[in-house]
């Protein structure tokens, strides 16, 4: 549903591996999630590389016979989310450049700089083809004096402040990177002898590769036919990973900062039920991000859990609605309410966040008249008070509801009888005693861990946007 924060990107690469195009079109299915704008792949192929890109699904963009034209031993690929600006080709990632031999790179995440690079470049006499921020760092590594390809990312990476988990592909060699600070995830594996690198593990899982570790914060990553060269070539930073990975970007399969993504929702929903208790029938989720979190919140309270709402996952992004309008009809084009489960109880619906409080304000309805006779919110994740800027498209902190009112004012919009979220402190209940907790949840807090250049754009993707018009 549009009411959402969105993750904008997925990342993969894939070395040594004689159908490694193949395997990176596997990888970006499952991570179709973390972007559903744009999809393209590159692969290496002795002294060349080989590019396709465009607008829409994997499925969409891909078939057999351009995969099979994606020839070589080496490839990486980039899923794409849509965000409020223009939906162009050009911005579709992993970009290619006639540089050094051929160059490709792929990005998740924001560079809270670029803005102020691309003028400086620019000035210098760059030349730039897209609004994306990821072709800073190209133009970096091109004005760089370093005699390999990793020396010049390196080089370009040092001037750069935010968020980037990022692959690089040239005709011999694969390189990962993770910023100091480690905002975005990566993680590394294997197939047999072949390596993967992907934003997430259940990219590993759907081609068999055995999860290893993740690229450390910080840490640059060198792939070629010698085999695996390790970097730290940064000052050390306090880790700050995106606290809303695990709330709602990644996929429950997920091994996301070397935990299991599913046991940390469940985990979430069982302290908030501790904290935000309710006199109720039954447990509900939002399907199906709130689903864990519900699962846990029932099994803390001794509750029943009960899908009282069943999602269609067979919708596309736009609708024709009839001209006799229907109320509430994005919402129920993708949930319907079932009055069987509903009628006569006194019902916890949880979800993992509220954004602009709309979709959370159908829902309550929608509920409510299937004969739901009480209605309580409940919201796995504390109130949502600001933007990100380290690679997440979201609202300005204007439009989030919680920004500018209270809970029991946000609870009279929504139409719920009660409405309870988790605290900040309950979000890092999953921790274990004597954990560092090590995360960024500027969303929730206000507390922004790299100062933001400028703060008016809050979209990767539409950095440059104003170039355009």
């Amino acid at each position: 549903m549009s009411d959402r924060f969105h993750d904008e990107c997925g990342i993969v690469g894939i070395f040594g591996h004689p159908e490694a195009a193949n395997l990176a079109y596997l990888s970006l299915f499952a991570l179709q999630h973390r972007g559903q704008e744009s999809a393209g792949i590159v692969s290496s192929k002795g002294d060349i590389l080989i590019s396709h890109r465009g607008l829409g699904l994997v499925a969409d963009v891909f078939n057999e016979d351009i995969i099979r034209k994606l020839e070589g031993t080496a490839a990486i690929g980039h899923n794409r989310y849509s965000t409020s600006g223009q939906t162009l080709l050009k911005n579709t990632q992993p970009f290619v450049v006639e540089y050094g031999g051929g160059l490709a790179v792929a990005h998740n995440g924001n560079l809270v700089n670029a803005k102020e690079l691309h003028d400086q470049l620019e000035e210098q006499g760059a030349i730039f083809q897209s609004t994306v921020d990821t072709e800073v760092i190209i133009h970096l590594m091109a004005a760089s004096k370093g005699e390999r390809t990793v020396d010049r990312v390196v080089a370009a990476l040092r001037a750069v402040r935010g968020a980037y988990s990022l692959v690089f592909l040239t005709p011999h060699e694969l390189i990962a990177a993770r910023d100091p600070n480690g905002f975005r995830p990566l993680v590394l594996g294997r197939v047999k002898d072949a390596i993967v690198v992907a934003s997430e593990t259940c990219a590993l899982d759907l081609i068999d590769a055995t999860y290893e570790r993740e690229i450390d914060p910080g840490e640059v990553v060198r792939i070629s036919a010698a085999g695996i060269e390790s970097f730290h070539p940064f000052l050390t930073a306090p880790r700050t990973s995106c606290i809303f990975e695990y709330v709602y970007f990644a996929r429950p399969d997920s091994r996301v900062y070397d935990r299991n993504v599913y046991e940390v929702r469940k985990q979430l929903g069982r302290q908030l039920a501790n904290e935000e208790p309710a006199e109720a029938d039954i447990v509900i989720p939002v399907p199906d991000s709130g689903v864990p979190a519900a699962l846990g919140y029932a099994e803390q309270a001794g509750l029943p859990f009960e899908m009282g709402l069943i999602r269609n996952h067979y919708v596309g992004r736009t609708f024709i609605e009839p001209r006799a309008a229907i109320r509430h009809f994005g919402v129920k084009v993708k949930l319907n309410a079932q009055a069987d489960v509903l009628a006569g109880k006194r019902v916890v619906v949880v979800d993992d966040s509220i954004v602009r409080g709309t979709t959370s304000r159908k829902i309550v309805q929608m509920v409510r008249n299937a004969g739901a006779s009480e209605v309580h919110m409940r919201i796995s994740s504390p109130p949502t008070i600001g933007s990100c800027f380290y690679g997440v498209d979201t609202p300005t902190a204007g439009e989030l509801i919680a920004s500018s009112n209270a809970v029991e004012q946000i609870r009279d919009y929504i139409t719920a009888d009660s409405l309870g979220y988790l605290s900040v402190k309950g979000l890092y209940s999953f921790l274990q005693p004597g954990d560092r907790d090590g995360f960024c949840a500027a969303c929730f807090t206000g507390r922004y861990p790299v100062p933001v250049t400028d703060q008016g754009r809050t979209h990767q993707l539409v950095l440059f946007e104003a170039r355009e018009r």
